[in-house]
């Protein structure tokens, strides 16, 4: 207040309005207002929120099959895992055929002969040795490969063991789907 007005004044200009015309709500009362249960309670809103989970799962399911970047786990994603899981669909590999020769193998050991059971145990050995050394060639030539296109020093860890893996697979039921066709290697 100035030094020489007077208290008259004030009174005079500007009429003091007490209150904010309303009573300040409880805190209980605001916090009423905002409750809303995590789970839907009524049917119809839990029919509706399954409804919802389904969609967005299959949504996401059909998105890592078909290679989708934004739905692919953290193992599977960036361009070096793509050209890696290219170049491994691409071509054909021993591994692939290790269930189907596993299954043999043990139709085979229902035969009541020991030199045949013998022999379907040792045969899957030696499949299996020659499995390994297919999957030692791929992971040297994927890493190989992934360093040439990517520079030495910007190549992931990982990249040949991603390969060998795959390439033991049976390719229908690899996730994601191959996106290359048999013999249509990526260019490097």
């Amino acid at each position: 207040m100035p030094k020489n007005a007077s208290p008259a004044d004030d009174d005079a200009v500007t009429p003091q309005r007490e209150g904010k015309g309303r009573p300040t709500p409880k805190r209980a009362e605001q916090e009423a207002k905002r409750v809303r249960p995590l789970v839907a309670t009524t049917k119809d809103a839990k029919r509706a929120a399954r409804a919802e989970m389904r969609e967005r799962q299959d949504r996401a399911r059909l998105g890592m099959a078909n290679g989708e970047e934004r739905y692919l786990p953290a193992r599977d994603k960036g361009p070096q895992r793509r050209f890696v899981r290219d170049w491994t669909d691409a071509g054909w590999h021993l591994g692939e055929f290790l269930m189907p020769m596993m299954v043999v193998v043990i139709v085979l050991t229902f035969i009541p002969t020991t030199f045949t059971q013998f022999w379907s145990f040792v045969a899957l050995w030696a499949f299996i040795l020659f499995v390994i050394g297919d999957m030692i060639l791929l992971s040297r030539r994927v890493k190989k490969l992934a360093a040439e296109k990517f520079g030495e020093d910007r190549r992931e860890k990982g990249l040949g063991w991603y390969a060998a893996m795959r390439s033991i697979q049976m390719r229908f039921m690899r996730m994601p789907k191959p996106q290359a066709k048999r013999g249509e290697y990526p260019r490097v």
